[in-house]
């Protein structure tokens, strides 16, 4: 089976923060692919933008060596390499200051008759200037969009100012907020199991769903960004964003189709029917941990203070919640959410766990039932299981055994699963903001996220600390298993 690939129309991709880690690691590869694959249009043109001077040759070499070191060898052609370099040129811009902008405009006027994408990766306390000049010097012409990375604020008033000075410029249509996760190909299918089938959605409902576990584990640390990480710490990073993005899709009722705001609309009723967590009732519901020095991939790793180079610091490096939804659908059904660093092994995954069946009609040889489950890997391998019970093979008698149906699709498709950066830019380009955050909906996540945020401050308990290479503090166990279930996966 072979993938299609739809070409986009002509654009002119402006890209801020062109010489960062995010344009190296993750815009530059996916660019490079989707011109692999004959995506891009042959006038499609990318401007390198930052504050560090340099010639546009310097830049084409820096481009080289990030698609040399983030696109796999096999994918590196010479021809392909030349093209994809020949659409690149550079020009150095302040972005708090005047200098380059009119040689920018210049520039960019030169590209007539295309869509017009500028990529801020850079720090959000740069939107709002960029997004300024970009007005001011008319390079922002009507139709053009802009995409913003998170962080989106810390809070919800830093959250509707920086909404609001991206709003002076350019209208809530053309505004495409990214988050990598919604353009992963198991997010997708989510969407897909659950209304291209008539098998999930009739039992997608409190009725039929014990809980829903939603984790985001990294075996990393901060990787060089403690001073960063310091200022938001696990909630702000993760949760706020695309722990809630992910457990929206799992809970939204059906849109009425898979137009942008159909869909936005439903996940904004998540995000509202959230139940809060407070002062009150904090201390049940929340677990924050902070990692100390331990092992991880077969070494000795340092623990968050010693990276962070303090003594120390009240910043959560993991989470666990248990939330609940106040609507008809999800009424009495958890949804048990973590997310850390420094953790057992890297993986994301949905896990929702069926009820057990009501009556067992096997005698105790048989072996003990266990519920079904559906298990969304988002990483490392992306893929879907429904583990079920079935019969052990052979004579003997029923014996009855807890067994997965699994797809990967790596191995089902039999193609390149595309990163998500790439699906994500060709949306921006064809104008779709079906896997992009509307304003509303970040301003309602944070209205649920802030009150968590103010109740840790006010408790004064520092977070709880757990040897780095484990599944976090021993509470974020016992939040769960209080409940008389457990986290899946951990062993």
């Amino acid at each position: 089976m072979s993938s299609r690939v739809i070409p986009v129309q002509p654009f002119v991709l402006t890209v801020f923060g062109a010489t960062g880690d995010l344009a190296r690691r993750k815009l530059l590869p996916a660019l490079y692919q989707r011109d692999r694959a004959g995506q891009l249009p042959e006038r499609a043109a990318i401007v390198g933008a930052s504050r560090q001077q340099m010639t546009p040759e310097a830049f084409v070499a820096f481009a080289r060596s990030a698609i040399t070191e983030y696109v796999p060898a096999g994918d590196l052609e010479d021809a392909d390499v030349a093209r994809f370099l020949a659409r690149l040129t550079y020009v150095p811009v302040e972005a708090e200051g005047e200098g380059g902008w009119e040689r920018l405009a210049a520039l960019i006027a030169t590209h007539t008759d295309m869509i017009r994408v500028f990529y801020l990766a850079t720090g959000p306390a740069l939107f709002g200037p960029i997004c300024t000049r970009l007005g001011a010097h008319g390079i922002a012409v009507d139709g053009a969009r802009v995409v913003v990375e998170k962080p989106l604020g810390k809070s919800l008033e830093s959250a509707v100012a920086l909404n609001k000075a991206i709003g002076e410029v350019f209208e809530e249509r053309n505004v495409y907020r990214i988050d990598h996760y919604l353009g992963k190909e198991t997010v997708q299918n989510l969407m897909a199991l659950r209304f291209a089938n008539t098998l999930f959605e009739p039992v997608w409902n409190n009725a039929h769903v014990d809980h829903v576990q939603i984790t985001v584990a990294e075996d990393i640390g901060t990787a060089g960004r403690a001073g960063y990480y310091d200022t938001a710490g696990a909630l702000r990073d993760m949760v706020q964003n695309h722990i809630l993005q992910l457990l929206c899709l799992v809970a939204m009722e059906p849109p009425v189709s898979l137009d942008a705001d159909a869909v936005r609309d439903e996940k904004l009723k998540v995000l509202k029917a959230l139940q809060p967590i407070t002062e009150a009732n904090a201390g049940q519901l929340t677990v924050r941990g902070q990692y100390r020095a331990g092992a991880s991939a077969g070494g000795a790793v340092p623990g968050y203070l010693e990276e962070l180079g303090s003594s120390t610091s009240d910043t959560e490096t993991f989470v666990a919640l248990k939330a609940e939804i106040g609507n008809w659908r999800w009424s009495g059904v958890p949804f048990y959410l973590r997310t850390g660093k420094r953790l057992a092994s890297r993986v994301s995954e949905i896990v929702i766990t069926f009820r057990p069946v009501p009556h067992s009609v096997f005698d105790e040889s048989a072996g003990a039932l266990r519920a079904n489950v559906l298990v969304l890997r988002l990483q490392p391998e992306e893929g879907v299981k429904l583990w079920l019970m079935i019969k052990d093979p052979g004579p003997g008698g029923m014996r009855l055994e807890h067994v997965p149906l699994d797809m990967s699709f790596a191995s089902v498709f039999g193609v390149r699963n595309p990163d998500a950066y790439e699906r994500l830019l060709m949306d921006v380009v064809r104008g779709n903001q079906t896997l992009f955050m509307r304003r509303d909906e970040v301003e309602a996540a944070w209205r649920w996220v802030d009150p968590i945020l103010e109740a840790w401050r006010t408790s004064r308990e520092p977070p709880k600390p757990y040897t780095a290479g484990t599944w976090g503090p021993a509470a974020a166990i016992a939040l769960i298993e209080r409940d008389g279930r457990t986290w899946s996966g951990d062993d």
